[in-house]
């Protein structure tokens, strides 16, 4: 009854009850867990799993500390149990560590024991590599989230931690090794994609693609410098002075000077200088400029050929290689070396005074005002190109032409060193180039001269071969390089092909960046010239301010060594300051058009840079003159009542000469218009002398044949009786041979016959 009335009691406490157990089984596990922390402070598996899986650092930091902390309390635990009881040390001995190298609850061996991590006694192989082989998978695992590891005073694990840090640094160092391979590997492909880009938009403007030349090609060249050519149509020096700032800011290092006729000479020399000659004063004032903008200045004076404006003279004849040519002087005459020296003297000094003022400005400027750049004058060009006619004098005809040339080239430059030691001496290279080695080598020229070698075409090794080079390299320990920005293309052209020069240089950078190895010095630099005559006798070629254009695009190329295709970071629509805005034009056309089938341009026409004004005049004349051209060609010899058969025999139609001459006198008007234009326009840059050359040369001809052609046709239409064919030949048909015999016979009868016709009627 009792225990009915307890089951009765409890089953109506059932909740309470249920409670106070649930309590006790709590407090139990609470008590059960609390044991075992305290005494084996060791995470759990899933513990130390999820201590590895976190992405914060610092719990693998912990988990470090944790393990090798309670691994060294653990060994001082057992090193004090096996100084007190030696059985222990034997239980212990009796452990087995599990296959995986983390550390478990051992089996107790009795109650007492139950639940407390053993660590095999370090024997033969320390307990503490169980520990630190679980740490050393961590740290292989996450390498990147443990920046160091944690240092522990005790002396047992410092193996243990040399060979974490050594595995940590191993799996570092790979995966930075992976990590580079695929760095350079992209790298390498976003390089290709840049140059495929680059190549494409090159052929998109027009212009020509050549290996090796691109942003991450060749570099530019040390020295680039702008060959002024003045004997042709000599510019104001104040015109010039205008250029220099572009020249230096599109990279220009210097100027080649070429002065011939118009350098101030004086003495003996005085009747060298032409009519028009540059005034002393103006001329330093000019280069005192040129240094102020640090270029360079190395002066051009011809020594062998080319002589034409001293030899045509006639005080200097006598000194001429053959009588009836002035082009190249007799080296084996003593009053031809004596008149060389002299020239040579009268041009180095002239600009050693330069530099010496601008070094005595800069010296006495103070700290706070800008300073002068005061270029040291180290070179000095003396030609020496096409020397034509050489060895034919009776002195010279004992000597072959090699050793005349390489005599009288080492006598020049040793003149030169011995006066002036540091100046070095240039020479254009065409002359060596059927040479033998033995030759060079034997007159020590490459202790003497620097070659400027010279290529104008687009194919430079099909005139200096590979095997030439290497024949340069060996006597040579540096040479230059010579380009063209105008007057290489034709001897009488008004407007430079723009395309073909940039091909040129572009090529040049090429051959410069695969052949400069070769020179114990490397190629020095490279030089762009512009003729403005092909010699002192030929008629002017294109004018400079004409050539600007091509020359502001090639100097831009060979200074950042390839032609910058991004308007944006290209400086040649800064630097002509074009009204041309890239970003306001959205035709999808390329910003600028350089195809070889165009002579100019269109850019260009929109561009305010000094002496733009000549450039415009000249694109409207060319293509003037164009037209009138085809116009002219067409009436004389495409046109069947304007030929010169129908001038000869007076015999077309009136009706069908009026139509082809109706246009002829306005064209004449046309111009001439533009010949009084061209006297306004070019007057800022020219004297009235090359101004009167240039409209005689360019526009006087045409004007001449249409007034030819105007007096022509007036006298075809004045006829108003014409004979029955056939038509008589012209007496000038006779004279050639070019009539038939027969036809000849047949005409002497049919005269005697007139004759006698005459006599019976009279």
């Amino acid at each position: 009854m009792m225990q009915s009335n307890w089951i009765i009691l409890i089953w109506r406490r059932k909740l309470s009850v249920l409670l106070i157990a649930s309590s006790l089984v709590l407090l139990a596990l609470w008590s059960w867990v609390f044991f075992i922390s305290s005494s084996a402070d060791i995470p759990t598996d899933g513990q130390f799993n999820d201590l590895i899986q976190t992405d914060n650092p610092q719990n693998h930091v912990y988990l470090l500390q944790k393990l090798i902390s309670q691994a060294n309390r653990v060994l001082r635990y057992q090193q004090k149990r096996h100084n007190t009881s030696p059985s222990v040390d034997q239980n212990l001995s009796q452990e087995r560590r599990p296959t995986g190298g983390i550390p478990v609850p051992a089996a107790a061996h009795s109650g007492k024991n139950s639940g407390i991590v053993r660590f095999v006694k370090p024997t033969k192989r320390p307990p503490s590599i169980a520990v630190l082989e679980a740490t050393e998978h961590t740290l292989s695992v996450f390498p990147h989230r443990t920046k160091k590891p944690v240092a522990v005073a005790n002396y047992l694990f410092e193996d243990e931690r040399l060979k974490i840090l050594e595995n940590q640094q191993r799996v570092r160092n790979a995966g930075m090794g992976e990590f580079q391979i695929g760095m350079d590997y992209d790298r390498m492909l976003t390089s290709a994609e840049r140059q495929t880009q680059y190549e494409h938009e090159l052929l998109r403007l027009g212009v020509p693609v050549i290996p090796g030349i691109g942003p991450s090609g060749a570099r530019a060249p040390n020295e680039r410098l702008v060959h002024l050519d003045l004997k042709g149509a000599p510019p104001k020096l104040s015109f010039l002075k205008r250029l220099l700032p572009m020249l230096k800011t599109l990279g220009a290092t210097g100027l080649l000077i070429e002065y011939e006729d118009m350098f101030p000479y004086t003495g003996v020399l005085q009747a060298l200088s032409a009519k028009n000659a540059y005034k002393a004063e103006e001329l330093k004032d000019f280069l005192e400029s040129v240094k102020m903008h640090g270029l360079s200045i190395m002066p051009l004076v011809q020594t062998f050929g080319h002589f034409e404006f001293a030899l045509k003279l006639q005080e200097f004849e006598k000194m001429r290689e053959i009588p009836e040519s002035p082009q190249s002087i007799c080296p084996s005459q003593q009053d031809s070396i004596v008149f060389i020296q002299n020239m040579v003297t009268q041009i180095i000094e002239f600009h050693m005074s330069i530099d010496a003022g601008a070094a005595a400005y800069s010296s006495n400027s103070t700290a706070n005002e800008p300073s002068t750049h005061a270029t040291t004058f180290t070179h000095i060009h003396i030609g020496c190109d096409e020397v034509a006619r050489m060895g034919e004098c009776v002195q010279c005809r004992e000597h072959g032409r090699h050793e005349i040339f390489l005599t009288h080239v080492t006598g020049i430059s040793n003149f030169v060193k011995t006066h002036w030691p540091h100046l070095q001496v240039v020479i254009w290279d065409d002359m060596l180039r059927d040479m033998m080695l033995s030759e060079m080598q034997h007159s020590h020229i490459g202790s003497y001269v620097e070659p400027m070698v010279w290529v104008y075409a687009n194919d430079i090794y099909r005139f200096i071969q590979p095997q030439l080079w290497d024949m340069y390299s060996k006597v040579f320990p540096t040479v230059w390089a010579a380009s063209a920005f105008k007057g290489a293309f034709g001897e009488s052209l008004i407007v430079p092909p723009l395309q073909r020069h940039l091909e040129n240089n572009i090529r040049w950078l090429a051959v410069i960046a695969k052949e400069g190895g070769r020179f114990s010095k490397g190629i020095r630099g490279l030089a762009l010239t512009g003729w403005q005559r092909y010699d002192h006798f030929a008629v002017l070629c294109e004018l400079l301010p004409v050539g600007i254009p091509s020359l502001i695009t090639s100097l831009s190329t060979v200074s950042k060594g390839y032609f910058i295709t991004n308007p944006k970071e290209n400086s040649i629509l800064r630097i002509l300051e074009c009204a041309f805005h890239p970003d306001s034009r959205r035709s999808g056309q390329p910003w600028i058009e350089l195809h070889p089938n165009s002579h100019h341009s269109q850019l260009f026409s929109s561009c305010t840079y000094p002496g733009s004004m000549i450039y415009k005049f000249a694109l409207r004349l060319f293509d003037k003159l164009t037209e009138l051209q085809n116009y002219l060609v067409h009436v004389r010899d495409r046109s069947a009542w304007m030929s010169d058969y129908n001038v000869r025999h007076n015999f077309s139609s009136p009706l069908r000469v009026h139509e082809l001459t109706f246009n002829t006198p306005s064209y004449i008007n046309e111009l001439s218009t533009m010949a009084r234009e061209a006297h306004e326009v070019m007057f800022e840059v020219f004297d009235e002398y090359t101004i009167t050359e240039f409209v005689e040369q360019n526009i006087y001809p045409t004007i001449a044949s249409l007034q030819r052609q105007l007096e022509v046709g007036q006298k075809l239409m004045q006829r108003r009786v014409w004979p029955q064919r056939p038509l008589p030949y012209g007496a000038e048909l006779a004279e050639l041979n070019l009539v038939p015999i027969r036809l000849l016979n047949a005409d002497q009868v049919g005269a005697n016959s007139d004759q006698g016709n005459a006599k019976t009627h009279n």
